[in-house]
């Protein structure tokens, strides 16, 4: 097949090369200066001691404060924080002179029931409390017939 020219013209088919760009030289780095040496805080001539007390009273402040608005926080999402006391009346308040004498029986008969309750079926270990209850009932009936 014969070549085929286009649109007649003589023009050859030459294509120019790129030329290879030439490449700019490195740029030198921008680096940060180096840190400033720290000051020391003793005889150096650093900051005053008033100085550093103020920064503690104001770190204190800001540590209470943002201690008090976490409270507020906690308390806007879990609710208000009761608190309630309870008062608890003696026995020996509101018991009758006759009873005040049973309250130091009363401690050598659940002095009497613990071992009882600890020792089980071996009541003869418990024979001293029992004798010291034995002896504060008998006291307590001897002074209320003495009345």
């Amino acid at each position: 097949m014969p070549q085929r020219s286009s649109s007649g013209s003589s023009r050859s088919a030459f294509r120019p090369r790129p030329v290879a760009a030439s490449r700019p030289p490195p740029q030198t780095v921008n680096r940060a200066p180096p840190p400033a040496k720290a000051q020391p805080s003793g005889g150096g001539g650093g900051g005053s001691i008033l100085g550093a007390i103020g920064s503690t009273i104001a770190d204190a402040v800001a540590f209470g404060t943002g201690h008090a608005v976490a409270h507020r926080a906690v308390d806007a999402v879990m609710g208000p924080r009761t608190i309630k006391h309870e008062t608890v009346v003696s026995e020996a308040v509101s018991a009758s002179p006759v009873s005040k004498t049973m309250t130091s029986c009363d401690i050598h008969s659940k002095a009497f029931q613990d071992c009882v309750n600890h020792f089980g079926s071996e009541i003869s270990k418990c024979q001293s409390y029992m004798d010291m209850l034995n002896e504060c009932k008998m006291k307590s009936s001897g002074s209320m017939m003495a009345a």
